[in-house]
């Protein structure tokens, strides 16, 4: 079947053809992005030797398992945000091993990940910049548990294992400590990273087996190099074409592909690498093939990861290993089609500005909840804070839903940002088909509805939501914590860490405009119930 997107992006694949990128891009040519990203994308070029660059390190690997085995360490925890988890956490459910990812400041989950099986647990501190605060905390709470548990010294010293760039702060601190360090490739970007020791290490010490990994993308390396019948040039054409053809929002299911997650990884691969200068592609991942939001939509081009019915998007297949570098190519190559950076994330550190003088303030007797002011409304267990305008005189909770739906814009989208325990209250995450449907019902057109639990999502889409088109209504959610976890060394607790990224995330969007509503859970598992009841 033929149609307007599908000329268009067979229009823009021979364009990428005839300026030769295929080459360009495996030959590292810095200047495909234009002038102004050469400086940053002439360092961030390495992923595309990783299944060759990368294979030094499985000697180095194979040891580390060897030795924390022989040290009874069976249990796996990795600390890590963004690029230094989403990636393992796929590597590992798809092979069917454990490994425990800690990518929150919920202080109910760390709490719990710290009080289990603590005798048996090896720690994963994986941080690119060395400066993380979320992994920068994590290192900290198990330490004190540790030695809580009268582990010290060097036995202490054995329970971790540090991933991160030559030079980092964390570098420094972890060889002072005794600390196991494995280095990462510094021109390899964190979310271009799955390949690196971000990704291996973690999946390693696991019990899968990375060698395969890099197998997998090495077969698919000849092809790259193609100008046709390049699977990565195609899917990079198809994604820039439709995205400059206003088809921007990249809805992802899976079909029966065997990859566990990967729709997660990818929404941060594509929404940081493409959100920013007012563009972007914005990847809203649902539950499967028949969920709310996967229908055909004049702003949506759907793919679908796996075997694909006929007339259900396009279809993209093909070994783990191999679709990491796949979709790194395509991404690069859809930014050079949109004229932007894949490189950069100018719009992160805004949010990371605000939590840290919030919590400036906390260190200082103001605690975070200071900001957030009264609610404007009460049902039941859950406050409603937003303006007076964007909840159009709404007095029960499923008037408030009704009206954040209504405030989408035409082409538009809803996030719901929920910091919570994406565990214990998962049920959460039944929010988004739920409102999806909700669009459908109360809408000319449907609109994409996302979910991302923070602060995860920061090291994700929270590029697009801020750098991309001013298009989206954002939904956070915070609650109540039945407990708290000092962080040692530090005048701030989880708790109030938490608050401040949600705090200020939302200061950051509503100084663009973004209209922004948050519901604040005074009792949680009520509070979800509640509010999907208020959808049913």
């Amino acid at each position: 079947m033929r149609g307007p997107v599908v000329d268009e992006a067979e229009a823009v694949l021979d364009r990428l053809v005839t300026d030769g990128v295929p080459a360009s891009l495996m030959a590292k040519n810095a200047q495909l992005w234009g002038p102004e990203a050469v400086e940053e994308a002439s360092r961030r070029l390495g992923w595309l030797d990783l299944p060759e660059t990368s294979r030094p390190l499985l000697p180095e690997l194979a040891a580390l398992v060897e030795r924390v085995r022989a040290d009874g360490l069976d249990r796996v925890v990795l600390t890590g945000m963004g690029g230094s988890s989403l990636a393992p956490e796929v590597i590992t459910r798809t092979a069917g091993a454990e490994l425990t990812v800690l990518d929150t400041t919920d202080p109910q989950q760390v709490a719990s990940v710290v009080a289990d099986r603590l005798e048996r647990t090896v720690v994963v501190v994986s941080s690119k910049s060395g400066g993380t605060i979320e992994t920068d905390s994590h290192r900290r709470v198990f330490e004190q548990a540790f030695r809580d548990a009268g582990i010290t010294g060097e036995d202490l010293a054995r329970r971790f294992v540090v991933v991160t760039d030559p030079g980092s702060p964390l570098e420094k601190t972890a060889r002072e400590a005794g600390y196991t360090v494995v280095l990462a490739d510094p021109d390899v970007g964190g979310r271009y990273s799955a390949l690196t020791a971000f990704g291996l290490v973690p999946s390693a010490l696991a019990g899968v087996d990375v060698a395969r990994l890099l197998d997998e993308a090495a077969a698919l390396v000849p092809a790259l190099h193609q100008p046709y019948d390049n699977p990565g040039l195609a899917l990079g054409a198809a994604l820039g074409a439709s995205a400059l053809g206003g088809r921007d929002k990249l809805v992802i299911a899976d079909h029966g592909s065997g990859i566990a997650g990967f729709g997660d990884w990818a929404e941060q691969l594509i929404a940081e690498s493409t959100g920013k200068e007012g563009k972007g592609i914005l990847p809203v991942v649902v539950e499967g093939p028949d969920a709310p939001g996967f229908a055909e939509a004049e702003d949506v081009r759907r793919v679908l990861l796996g075997a694909r019915p006929e007339d259900s998007g396009l279809g993209v297949s093909g070994p783990l290993g191999a679709q990491f570098l796949l979709w790194e190519y395509a991404t690069a190559v859809a930014g050079r089609v949109l004229g932007i950076n894949p490189f950069d994330q100018p719009n992160v550190q805004e949010s990371k500005d605000n939590t840290a003088a919030l919590l400036r303030g906390a260190a200082e007797g103001e605690a975070p909840t200071v900001v957030a002011g009264e609610p404007a409304l009460v049902v039941g267990a859950v406050e409603v804070h937003a303006p007076a305008e964007l909840l159009k005189g709404a007095t029960d909770l499923t008037g408030v839903l009704e009206a954040v739906v209504a405030a989408i814009p035409e082409h538009g989208y809803l996030a719901v940002m929920a910091y919570l325990d994406r565990f214990a209250d998962a049920g959460a995450e039944r929010l988004r088909p739920l409102l999806a449907q909700a669009t459908e019902r109360l809408r000319k057109t449907p609109a994409a509805v996302t979910f991302g639990w923070g602060p995860r999502f920061l090291h994700s889409t929270g590029q697009y939501h801020k750098g991309g088109p001013r298009n989206g209504v954002f939904l956070q959610i915070t609650g109540e914590s039945a407990q708290d976890v000092p962080v040692p060394g530090k005048p701030y607790t989880l708790r109030s860490l938490q608050l401040a990224q949600a705090f200020g995330d939302l200061r950051a969007l509503r100084s663009r405009g973004r209209p922004a509503v948050r519901l604040h859970l005074r009792d949680r598992a009520a509070g979800v119930e509640q509010l999907l009841s208020a959808l049913a």
